[in-house]
């Protein structure tokens, strides 16, 4: 009868810990995020063209190539956030509505604030690394 408790406090104890919060929501949004920004950096340089991302009210969006492939029509055009309240905002550099991702290897510093709830994340690179989540208590 212990070991029949103890078990289904161990269930129990597993399922909270399984449960998908803000936090862990957002932190799938900034990876896939992340990857994808990483996806058009590549492409940007590998076609010397500039490719910009920029935030909209419904979710966010690449421009600047124009596509003749199926890759590249994958990755241009409107995309929405996996969680609809999902926010993101540039934050650097300073007043910009974009960020821009190539041609060049080495691009400026940028970072992007992804807000859902009241948890927040801060997406940047510092121009040469890729896109990465900052750890939390840096400031952006």
């Amino acid at each position: 009868m212990v070991v029949v408790a103890i078990i289904a406090l161990a269930t129990a104890g597993v399922s909270l810990a399984l449960r998908d919060d803000d936090g862990g929501r957002l932190e799938t949004e900034a990876l896939r995020l992340s990857a994808l920004l990483e996806s058009a950096r590549a492409q940007s340089r590998s076609s010397g063209v500039p490719i910009y991302w920029r935030a909209t009210p419904d979710g966010f969006e690449f421009l600047g190539l124009s596509s003749k492939g199926k890759a590249l029509d994958d990755l241009m055009g409107m995309r929405h956030w996996l969680q609809t309240e999902t926010v993101a905002q540039v934050v650097l550099p300073a007043d910009a509505g974009n960020l821009v991702l190539g041609p060049e290897p080495l691009i400026a510093a940028q970072r992007v604030a992804l807000q859902l709830g009241d948890r927040q994340l801060i997406l940047a690179t510092d121009g040469l690394a890729p896109f990465a989540v900052l750890p939390a208590g840096v400031a952006p």
